[in-house]
């Protein structure tokens, strides 16, 4: 809860029984009795003692209890006996004291009913006043730093922890090294780097890996996001940055980490927002405490970016970050690896194959692939099962990929028919082109907002590409295209998105990749990025109308070339293409073997066929 509403309610809490307490001073209690009453027990013999106190009388029955009954201010008790008709001699047969009210007391009384309100308005008062002056107090140190200090509860996390990244680790091993036993270099005129930038793409491990260099230095390790440094108030960022860094070097030696430093390092002079900008004004100040006039010894910065390309070049000179770590995507014994160390805490089944799973999941991350184990727990404990089995892997694969079934999107009988001879198509062309990944699974099950999908995976991991196989890959992605058409005769929606990846791949071959014959080995054009959005918005076109022509006939030749080669293999392929599609109408979903078997030949040429990185998937 709020602390300002926490306070504000215990107060008003505070005042509502004061005031209740107040009330019941005067309230009648449950042993005062009326004059009428009193007179009438008196007249009986029932009172033996009476105790007067100012306009209150206090009375002991016969029966040893004490009874409350008030009187009026000027009034004895024998006249107030007489005006009710009992007779003066038993009233003076009865014993009575009268006992005065001290002046403390009787002041006291009359203070504490007259002071009451004026100390719970003072403290009200007070109360309002010390909120405000706590707002004065953040106002003053809102140029302070917001970095955070790993503490010792904190979960331990180590390079023991990190799978893959090898050199990453190495890279990293050398400054844990430098902090450890710094005269160990110094002997040698060696200078510990002052920074380090762990750039690749998000869910590659750049944190975890920041955090396992904490947990191996043993020294203090600052972190703090580039997004904090930059507030509404013109300044703060700049001051932030020498607070952080004044914290850093009373602690040296130690570690401070800025994750997403492109928050505030994108390149300056943009035109954006002025030359008094405030993140250009904090990136200043960073570039002034990494490298200035004051030594910053013992202090390493180490930042993380997935836009390495959008930094300043003052940011990444020697001096500032002196080593720039590339974190790759995993490749298959780095996949194997983190699933083993994601599937520690997870009961597996007998099954259950890890080298299996890294061959089904070229292409993906670290984080990718801790979603994949989670989803796969997750999904055994809605079946009320006690281990995670190969099923629940293979089903949380293609949910990370493609999104979770969507059963629920019924398709009556013409749309599955459709989809099952398009997704045929898919595979069909797949399967006949020599150069293409073999097909690992085909379904008509709609999973996030494609209908029905082929997956078709690499058998290992592939850096490099030939243009051969972009061409096959351009037919591939037609096939359901052609299948629509050859069989049909006419065209669906579903094929949009096919047209959207052929003509992509076919503009990157012949505007980036030099794959065009005609235009010759050049690149055509290159996008340009408004960094005050953060995103691209224009492409600058450094080519002439007449080239714009011949790029645009290029791409068509490649369209149509693969049009034509998806549209005769399905033409002569016809039979096993009905085969697929009826199997694919009447059990939705068809395994590697099993298309094999029902395709009726083998993969053309399977020998030639090239491995590349990257998970094929065609809707």
């Amino acid at each position: 809860m709020n602390p300002t509403l926490r306070n504000v309610l215990l107060i008003s809490g505070a005042l509502v029984l004061i005031i209740v307490a107040l009330a019941s001073i005067n309230l009648p209690s449950d042993k005062t009795l009326d004059q009428a009453t009193f007179a009438s027990r008196l007249d009986k013999g029932e009172v033996t003692e009476i105790i007067v106190r100012g306009n209150r009388m206090e009375v002991t029955l016969s029966d040893k209890s004490v009874v409350f009954v008030d009187k009026e201010a000027q009034t004895s008790v024998p006249e107030m006996l007489q005006s009710y008709g009992v007779d003066p001699e038993k009233a003076r047969n009865i014993k009575t004291t009268v006992k005065e009210p001290s002046g403390f007391a009787y002041w006291g009384g009359i203070l504490l009913q007259s002071l009451i309100p004026l100390i719970l308005i003072f403290a009200l008062m007070m109360f309002f006043f010390r909120q405000v002056q706590g707002q004065n107090n953040r106002a003053m140190s809102f140029g302070q730093s917001t970095a955070r200090e790993t503490s010792k509860d904190q979960e331990k996390v180590t390079f023991a922890n990190v799978a893959g990244v090898r050199e990453a680790k190495q890279e990293l091993s050398e400054v844990v090294e430098f902090l450890k036993s710094p005269e160990k270099f110094s002997k040698l005129g060696a200078k510990i780097p002052k920074g380090v930038l762990l750039m690749g793409s998000p869910g590659t491990g750049k944190t975890l890996l920041a955090r396992a260099v904490a947990g191996e230095a043993g020294v203090p390790f600052l972190h703090i996001s580039g997004s904090e440094f930059v507030e509404m108030f013109v300044g703060v960022g700049a001051s932030r940055v020498r607070d952080l860094f004044a914290k850093a070097k009373k602690t040296a030696p130690c570690i401070v980490f800025i994750d997403e430093i492109d928050a505030v390092g994108r390149q300056r002079g943009s035109g954006v927002g002025g030359s008094h900008d405030e993140r250009e004004q904090t990136l200043n100040q960073i570039l002034v405490e990494m490298d200035g006039f004051e030594p910053n010894l013992g202090v390493i910065v180490i930042a993380a970016t997935n836009r390495p390309d959008v930094l300043d070049p003052a940011l990444l000179r020697p001096g500032r970050f002196d080593r720039r770590v590339v974190l790759d995507p995993p490749d298959i014994r780095d996949r194997e690896e983190i699933l083993n160390i994601h599937a520690k805490n997870k009961p597996l089944a007998k099954d259950v194959n890890i080298h299996r799973l890294a061959e089904r999941t070229p292409g993906f991350s670290g984080a990718d692939l801790m979603n994949l184990m989670n989803e796969a727990a997750i999904l055994a404990a809605r079946r009320n099962q006690t281990e995670v089995n190969m099923t629940d892997l293979i089903e949380s694969i293609e949910k990370v990929m493609l999104g979770p079934e969507r059963r629920s999107h019924l398709m009556n009988e013409e749309e599955r028919k459709v989809t099952a001879y398009h997704e045929a198509g898919h595979a069909l062309v797949a399967h006949v082109s020599p150069f293409a990944d073999p097909v690992q699974k085909v379904s008509i099950i709609s999973r996030g907002r494609a209908a029905g999908y082929t997956i078709k995976l690499p058998t290992e991991d592939r850096m490099m590409r030939r243009r051969q196989e972009y061409v096959e890959d351009i037919a591939m992605t037609l096939g359901g295209f052609a299948a629509e058409k050859v069989i049909f005769g006419d065209l669906t929606t579903g094929a949009s998105n096919d047209m959207q990846q052929a003509t992509k791949l076919a503009r990157n071959m012949v505007t980036q990749w030099g794959m065009s014959d005609v235009l010759g080995p050049r690149s055509y054009g290159h996008r340009e990025e408004m960094i005050f959005l953060g995103r691209e918005i224009q492409e600058t076109r450094d080519y002439s109308e007449d080239k714009a022509v011949l790029i645009d006939k290029e791409i068509d030749a490649l369209i149509k070339q693969g049009l034509d080669t998806a549209i005769k293999i399905v033409t002569d392929n016809r039979a096993a293409m009905d085969r697929i599609a009826d199997h694919l109408v009447k059990n939705e979903i068809i395994e590697r073997d099993e298309f094999e078997k029902v395709v009726g030949f083998p993969p053309a040429n399977p020998k030639a066929k090239l491995k590349k990185e990257g998970v094929e998937v065609v809707g």
